[in-house]
This record gives structure tokens, C-alpha cells and sequence, in this order.
């Protein structure tokens, strides 16, 4: 059986193995760089393509909460494994569903309800709080989001009226101003003639 000779026997004695020049294969080898390198600001091939296709668009909240809804159908559709599970109970009134125990959040209203339940959840959209009061039940809402209030600006007060026009003659508009008293001057001496010298 015939062996391959391996490539690097065939390079022995040579340094750079029959990549060129040293620099070519080093790193990245030739091409300037691996994937889209080169592509920031300060670099200096600009590439503003590659910034279009990016599409970072505003931020991540971190104080955000992922709700889990479920929708009235499902709800009617799972009312007797949800029985079986302990998620939901029998009452004279009707169903007691704990939303929270089966792993959801909210109550939104695509479907139809023929049971009376009893609905237990964080939250419920308007829709599923009507149908289910149509249909004779009722949804308890745990947490109530709060709503800001904007600040309305304070209406401005109304003119008062102007005096009459006796009250107006008899007080003057504008009162006198105090006389500021004048410092004295003393007057200057007036100079002395001098005597004449007699011829």
C-alpha cells in the first residue's frame, strides 16, 4: 500500500513554507482582516452600508415584565384539566379559576364563555371583563397599573375691576414723589485786590 507524502516534508528547509512573504500568513493572513472587520468609526475604510444594515433602534428596558396572557377560549377549552389539576374549582357561584397557578398573567378576550367563572389574575383587557360579566361571572384583578397624571397648567385669575370713576377722582394715580433734601454749598471766598506800589 502507497503512502501519501505529507505536504510539510515537501516544504523542509524552506521558512515561510510556500506562503509568500512572512507577513502574508500571519493572523488574518492577506485579506486585511476576518468578517466585516474594519467597519467602526474610527477605522479608516468607512463602510456605511454595514451601519444601515445594523438597525439598533432605541433600548432595552430593564424594568420591563414579561406578562403571559391567555385568552378566554383556552380558558373554556382546559376548564376540565384545569379542575383536575387543582388550577380550578366548583363553586354554587360558578368556576374559581387561579390564573396565577396555571402560569399566567392576564385575561384578553378572543372567544366565548358559556360557563359562570370566576377568574382570579394580575390583569384582564376590557373586552374579557365584558364578556365574562355577559356571561354571568366575574373577573378579580389583583394589580391595578397606575395611570400618570398630567400636570394641567393653573388657569390664570380673572382682571379685577376697575374702581369707579368717583373713587377714581378722588385718589390721584401718581403720587409725588418725597422732594429729596439739597446739600448746602458753601460759597466760594472772592479773591482779595492787591495794593497798587506807589511811583
Amino acid at each position: 500500500m502507497r503512502f501519501k507524502r505529507k505536504k510539510v516534508t515537501k516544504y523542509r528547509g524552506s521558512k515561510t513554507h510556500g506562503g509568500g512573504a512572512m507577513k502574508k500568513r500571519r493572523g488574518a493572513g492577506h485579506r486585511g482582516g476576518r468578517g466585516r472587520a474594519g467597519s467602526g468609526k474610527k477605522g479608516d475604510a468607512k463602510k456605511p452600508s454595514y451601519w444601515k444594515e445594523k438597525k439598533i433602534i432605541g433600548f432595552t428596558s430593564k424594568s420591563r415584565k414579561n406578562v403571559k396572557a391567555v385568552n378566554l377560549d383556552v380558558i373554556s377549552n382546559y376548564l376540565n384539566i384545569w379542575l383536575e389539576k387543582g388550577f380550578a374549582t366548583k363553586k354554587p357561584t360558578g368556576y374559581e379559576i387561579d390564573l396565577k397557578k396555571a402560569g399566567y398573567d392576564k385575561v384578553i378576550g378572543r372567544g366565548t364563555i358559556k360557563q359562570k367563572l370566576i377568574i382570579i389574575a394580575n390583569f384582564a383587557s376590557k373586552k374579557a371583563v365584558e364578556r365574562v360579566k355577559e356571561a354571568g361571572g366575574e373577573i378579580k384583578i389583583l394589580q391595578v397599573k397606575k395611570v400618570k397624571i398630567k400636570k394641567t397648567a393653573k388657569p390664570k385669575k380673572a382682571a379685577e375691576p376697575e374702581n369707579d370713576s368717583d373713587e377714581a377722582e378722588s385718589t390721584p394715580k401718581n403720587t409725588p414723589k418725597k422732594e429729596e433734601k439739597k446739600k448746602e454749598v458753601p460759597p466760594k471766598p472772592t479773591p482779595k485786590a492787591e495794593p497798587q506800589a506807589k511811583a
